[in-house]
C-alpha cells in the first residue's frame, strides 16, 4: 500500500468519525430542546403520524431551525447522518481520480450516482 493509499483512507476513516459524531450532536441538542420544550398533555403514540410536511424538505428543516424548531434540528443531525456515507463515496472517487485509477473512478461515480438518484427519489 502507498502512502497516498494510507493518507486516503485515513482522511475517509476520519470524515466518516466526524460525520457520526456531529450527526449525534445536533441529535443531542435537539432532542434536550425538545425535552425542555415539552410541556402539556402527554402524547398518544399509539398511532403513527407521519413526519410533518416541512421536515420533508431541506429548505423545510431550515426554515424550522430558524424558528428554534426542536425537530427541525434534530432532523437535520439525521440529514448530516445520511450525507456521511455520500461524502465518503465523494472522497474516495476523488482519490481515486488523482491516482489516475480510472475503473475505480468509474465504480465511484457510479456508486454516487445512485445514491443521488435514490435521495433524491424518495417519497
Amino acid at each position: 500500500m502507498r502512502l497516498a493509499d494510507e493518507k486516503l483512507d485515513i482522511a475517509i476513516g476520519r470524515t466518516l468519525q466526524a460525520g457520526v459524531l456531529l450527526a449525534a450532536l445536533i441529535v443531542l441538542i435537539g432532542g434536550v430542546m425538545y425535552l425542555l420544550g415539552v410541556s402539556g398533555p402527554r402524547p398518544d403514540y399509539s398511532h403513527f403520524h407521519g413526519v410533518p410536511g416541512h421536515l420533508r424538505t431541506p429548505s423545510g428543516i431550515w426554515h424550522g431551525i430558524m424558528r428554534g424548531g426542536s425537530e427541525s434540528v434534530i432532523q437535520l443531525g439525521l440529514l448530516v447522518l445520511i450525507a456521511t456515507p455520500v461524502v465518503r463515496v465523494i472522497l474516495a472517487g476523488a482519490g481515486f481520480l488523482m491516482e489516475r485509477d480510472r475503473p475505480y473512478f468509474w465504480v465511484s461515480a457510479i456508486v454516487l450516482a445512485v445514491l443521488c438518484y435514490s435521495l433524491w427519489h424518495i417519497r
